[in-house]
């Protein structure tokens, strides 16, 4: 049976973790406007609610990044999970890393899900209202019960890829689909999200709820590999049309 009694320190520590993902979106997505109107021609040219898109991808990047760096860490090298360091099992093992990483990203998902909410279906469809709603269960199950810490740092450690999903997004809304560097971070796009599909299949089978956004990472990885052919496809077109001229 799982304790779900709560200390004084995660009394604290929870909620303050939440309120620092919140914080960090609103500070992130105002610091990607400001930079983006000083350092971006295109970003005037942007519609209003591409401007808004624009910058809530820019806190969906950010909290990737701190979530793959931090996630990475804990499981890697900060020696939790290591047999030779704890007695206990994998699964009852946590930290106040890993405790202040599940708040952040709590804070995040409820950020981005408002903003999705509010813009309905700008921002997104249903299915990003599931991935989130999804998340946010699996986390806070974790987090209450004290179990399962590692496996949840895994699954937010592929959050590794939402960098190039952007990147991509950016790219196209900039008109720069024709530059090399579209195709190489579609290229990079590709194997990150065939690497995670791989592993969402062999791992996420034994559970309950990951099954469901398993699924929807090889639908997603389906129309990513779609993109990338027609993306290779036109290079290779715009290529041959230089070599006849």
């Amino acid at each position: 049976m799982m304790d779900w009694s709560i200390g004084p320190e995660e009394q604290v520590l929870w909620p303050a973790s939440v309120l620092a993902g919140v914080v960090m979106c609103g500070a992130v997505y105002e610091t990607t406007r400001q930079i983006s109107y000083r350092c971006f021609k295109c970003y005037d040219g942007l519609s209003p609610m591409q401007k808004v898109e624009w910058n809530n991808r820019g806190f969906s990047t950010f909290h990737a990044l701190v979530a793959a760096a931090v996630s990475f860490y804990v499981v890697m090298i900060s020696g939790l999970f290591s047999e030779d360091v704890n007695n206990s099992i994998i699964i009852d093992r946590k930290s106040w890393l890993s405790d202040s990483m599940f708040g952040v990203s709590i804070g995040y998902f409820l950020t981005d899900l408002a903003m999705i909410l509010w813009y309905f279906p700008s921002l997104g469809g249903k299915e990003f209202l599931l991935h989130h709603g999804l998340s946010m269960y699996a986390i806070c199950l974790a987090l209450f019960s004290g179990k399962a810490h590692m496996y949840i740092l895994m699954v937010l450690f592929t959050e590794a890829t939402t960098p190039f999903v952007n990147l991509r997004w950016y790219l196209d809304v900039a008109g720069q689909k024709t530059h090399r560097l579209y195709l190489c971070n579609g290229l990079a796009l590709f194997v990150g999200w065939l690497v995670k599909s791989i592993f969402a299949l062999g791992f996420y089978s034994i559970m309950t709820v990951p099954p469901t956004i398993a699924v929807m990472n090889v639908f997603w990885f389906w129309k990513i590999s779609k993109g990338m052919v027609k993306t290779l496809c036109k290079s290779k077109a715009l290529t041959g049309n230089g070599k006849t001229d």
